[in-house]
């Protein structure tokens, strides 16, 4: 790999947080010929493994089905469902651009029970690949912290942007004015 490249490592959980962070890391990436991006996915599973492969399109599906756009929307009207499809075919085109290096990882974090935040491990993980990969900036999205679980423990994003020794960006969701500017390049 080349030293002059910029790496940046994007986490995504399929969260309508998580689309926004990547929507603004394609922008990214379309304006720094020398980024190179890593999506990462963190499960929680028994048995870890670093070296395991995904498709972006078991986060953000080409053909999204219903009920994962349900997940995602959360009750849109048709329009917004639309616009949705266009923001998502756009990503997947720049993700997928073979100018573009794009590498997907899914790691795997080993859950405790009675644990009182279910987000340390994740954390750990994400950042322990950070470290471990060298990168210059995390981008992360977030939904702000809005229940007393969140105030006490606080949220994934401002967890690792408090423990975290790399940048860590925290994208909020996008005005409509990026969106309109996004789908009209």
């Amino acid at each position: 790999m080349n030293d002059s490249q910029f790496k940046v490592l994007l986490y995504s959980d399929g969260s309508q947080q998580a689309f926004s962070a990547a929507v603004y890391t394609a922008t990214l990436l379309e304006n720094m010929p020398d980024m190179h991006l890593t999506v990462l996915r963190v499960l929680e599973n028994d048995e870890v493994s670093l070296t395991n492969h995904y498709n972006w399109a078991n986060t953000w599906p080409l053909s999204p089905t219903s009920e994962w756009m349900k997940h995602v929307l959360s009750d849109s009207d048709h329009e917004t469902e639309l616009e949705y499809h266009r923001i998502l075919n756009k990503t997947n085109r720049i993700f997928f651009n073979q100018n573009y290096q794009v590498i997907h990882r899914e790691l795997y974090s080993k859950s405790t029970i009675g644990n009182d935040s279910d987000t340390s491990h994740i954390e750990d993980v994400i950042l322990d690949y950070a470290k471990q990969h060298s990168f210059d900036l995390i981008i992360i999205g977030t939904r702000g912290l809005s229940t007393l679980k969140g105030l006490i423990f606080g949220s994934l994003a401002h967890n690792l942007l408090n423990k975290s020794t790399i940048p860590v960006m925290l994208i909020k969701k996008l005005p409509q004015e990026f969106i309109d500017s996004y789908l009209a390049e």
